[in-house]
């Protein structure tokens, strides 16, 4: 198995089936050239890929730079090797070098599988915090475009 940071979207497209949905053109060339967003791809002996994660950087004035680990994804056909652990360590190293002072990422309780990943790969688990989110897109709707105001 190898690991490599992604960089072109014909290669995002050929990892296609490690995404939640198909990859969105525009978004991912935003993502691709955006420096503190980081997409790793694994690949297995054949050259396919296998796994994928993505982290993002984020910056706070009076914290510094973390990582986020964004998402996680490993083919069905290649879980239980240690692609997910291995995928996570090296996006801690890219972390590292790049100076973010700590990484995180949030799961579901019941999600099992990230959460044994997530320990092997070295993370503590924190205390257990409450998830508000805000939809947008139902608000756009509802509201119109605020940016023709």
């Amino acid at each position: 198995m190898r690991i490599e940071r992604i960089t072109d979207p014909d290669e995002v497209h050929r990892g296609a089936d490690l995404f939640d949905a198909p990859p969105i053109a525009e978004a991912t060339h935003r993502f691709l050239t955006d420096p503190t967003h980081h997409l790793l791809f694994a690949y297995d002996e054949a050259d396919r890929p296998v796994g994928m994660i993505s982290g993002v950087e984020t910056t706070h004035p009076d914290k510094g730079t973390e990582m986020l680990v964004y998402e996680l994804g490993v083919t069905p056909t290649a879980r239980l090797q240690g692609i997910g652990t291995a995928l996570v360590t090296a996006l801690a190293a890219l972390a590292r070098r790049n100076g973010c002072y700590g990484m995180w990422v949030a799961t579901e309780v019941d999600n099992a599988a990230a959460l044994a990943t997530y320990r092997s790969a070295g993370a503590l688990e924190e205390t257990t915090f409450t998830l508000l989110s805000w939809d947008l897109l139902d608000d756009w709707a509802v509201q119109g475009d605020r940016s023709q105001a």
